[in-house]
């Protein structure tokens, strides 16, 4: 309910609230307390067009009475404006959200409503690096929220920041590793915010309080580093001055009118769910982040519609009649003049508009398993395990998953790409093990069938278990060196090619050289000695899905 109030006192300058919250009694009693401004709040589409957003030709009216009508949009609302799914929006839509709020020529606030089912989705950065406030709703009932109340204050004048101000709050944006300078900023209004609802003058220090709990908390990535006291040395006595010159004790007024850093970071740490702060300590905080799903293209016959563009009609290219007679529409009165015998709408080739759809490439997850040594057959017990679990959920997400295992002197596509369940756990059943390590061929089959798999449309990743232990050069002779520089040449070869990757160690120990490959892979390195089937596909997917 604060960040409600300070958002009524600075609409403009704190931009809105991204609310984390699924259907039900609390999101609903938040979303009452909307009522309170003098304004009622309007909802926006995930797949509003420019002409509702921002106004443009009433199409319907234009033709029912003959001359150009034009609505109004709703960025020329003056309540607040609520963006529901918001992590579905497309980023056209947050780029031209972004690009109203930064203009400062709107009067209203954005609630995002946020309804993800997992940390690894939500609502695009473009506009939530804009909105000040990020509100967690999750797990709350009704019974568990307080009274809110709907009377919400107006605009008001706010006091400037001084540059002490302006140093502290900075300061605590980077000891909680905010990454985005805009933050800082919105803190900053923030803090002026609370200070004229308030009633105050000036910004204090309870003002920047709030201000960082509220905006800058919710997106730190680490956690401060506290430097611990030594423990004081216990001075000798003095000797008692006469009664003359002691010095009087401080009053409460003479006082430092500023807190300590340290003091102010740990009063803002002490705001902070435990959960949040242990997220944080994990270095788990939660991103914003795509829907996990594969590279986007713009098709002409089916997919996501995407907003109409101007073209010519011709081989598979289908017309959006709506937006070609919305084109065409203003031109009527000059064109009938200019034919009058002609008694039709006059459309011309400039006012043509074809449709246009996106669609998601099928996505490619390869398993590339070393195969060989005594501990082959663990590792590929618990490859078949994440092979499993990554197609249980490859029916709903359209994941294709491929398998490589490589052993003695060669490298051998095990599992073509698949979606098939059955098929895979016939395949599974009975993989080889033993022998040499050749890693480099390893790495070469799956770069080629990374290659084969973006040609046919497809977004591959790679997963490679190994223990990095190289042995086999790509000629085929036992040269540990030479196999481990071949290994090496391929793995920038796979980053040129510009697929993703990730390397799981599966060895006892991290082996260095296995950590040198995935750099040069451009790949995450996951050391997971006694990984599970599980651990392993929770990896896979949360690089295929960042």
């Amino acid at each position: 309910m604060l960040a409600l109030r300070l958002l009524a006192v600075d609409p403009v300058g704190l931009g809105g609230i991204t609310l984390r919250a699924r259907s039900g009694p609390a999101r609903d009693a938040f979303l009452a307390a909307l009522k309170g401004y003098p304004r009622p709040a309007r909802r926006l589409g995930p797949d509003i067009d420019d002409a509702a957003l921002f106004g443009g030709l009433d199409l319907n009216a234009t033709l029912a009475a003959g001359r150009m009508v034009r609505q109004a949009g709703l960025a020329a609302h003056d309540g607040p404006l609520i963006l529901p799914m918001a992590e579905r929006a497309r980023p056209e839509l947050a780029a031209r959200l972004a690009a109203m709020m930064d203009s400062g020529t709107h009067a209203h606030p954005l609630i995002a409503l946020d309804e993800a089912a997992s940390e690894d989705e939500g609502a695009p950065s473009a506009l939530t690096d804009r909105l000040a406030f990020a509100l967690d709703l999750e797990g709350l009932s009704l019974a568990d929220i307080a009274p809110l109340r709907s009377t919400l204050p107006g605009p008001l004048r706010l006091p400037r920041l001084g540059e002490d101000h302006i140093h502290r709050i900075a300061m605590l944006a980077e000891a909680l590793g905010v990454p985005s300078p805009r933050a800082a900023c919105l803190a900053m209004r923030a803090a002026s915010a609370h200070a004229a609802l308030e009633g105050r003058a000036d910004v204090s220090d309870a003002d920047i309080e709030i201000a960082a709990t509220l905006v800058l908390a919710p997106r730190a990535t680490c956690l401060p580093e506290m430097e611990e006291e030594a423990p004081p040395e216990v001075p000798e006595p003095p000797e008692t001055p006469p009664e003359s010159e002691t010095e009087p004790e401080a009053l409460p007024d003479q006082l430092p009118d500023q807190l300590p850093d340290d003091i102010l970071i740990e009063a803002i740490l002490a705001r902070l769910p435990e959960d949040m702060l242990a997220r944080i300590a994990r270095g788990k905080a939660r991103q914003a982040k795509g829907s996990g799903s594969g590279d986007k293209t713009t098709g002409k016959r089916r997919g996501r519609p995407l907003t109409p563009r101007k073209g010519r009609l011709g081989g598979a290219a289908r017309l959006d009649l709506v937006a070609t007679l919305r084109a065409a529409a203003p031109w009527q009165k000059a064109r009938a003049a200019q034919r009058p015998d002609h008694a039709g709408l006059h459309i011309r080739p400039s006012d043509i508009h074809l449709r246009r759809y996106e669609e998601r490439a099928d996505r490619l997850l390869i398993f590339v398993v070393d195969a060989s040594g005594s501990a082959a057959m663990t590792r590929l017990a618990e490859a078949k395990g994440a092979v499993e679990l990554m197609l249980a959920a490859a029916y709903a997400r359209r994941d294709h998953v491929a398998l490589i295992g490589f052993r003695g002197t060669e490298a051998e596509v095990l599992l073509p790409p698949t979606r098939s369940l059955v098929r895979t756990k016939r395949e599974l059943a009975a993989l080889p093990g033993g022998g040499a390590t050749p890693l480099a061929h390893g790495l070469r089959a799956a770069m080629e069938l990374a290659r084969a798999a973006r040609a046919k449309g497809m977004t591959p990743t790679l997963a490679l278990l190994t223990d990095g232990r190289a042995n086999i050069a790509l000629d085929g002779s036992p040269d540990r060196a030479r196999a481990g520089e071949d290994a090496a040449e391929m793995g920038r070869a796979i980053a040129a090619s510009g697929a993703s990757a990730l390397v799981v160690d599966m060895g006892a120990r991290p082996e260095t050289a296995l950590e040198t490959l995935a750099s040069a892979m451009h790949a995450p390195y996951f050391v997971l000695p006694r990984a599970d089937a599980r651990r392993i596909s929770e990896a896979v997917r949360s690089v295929m899905d960042g």
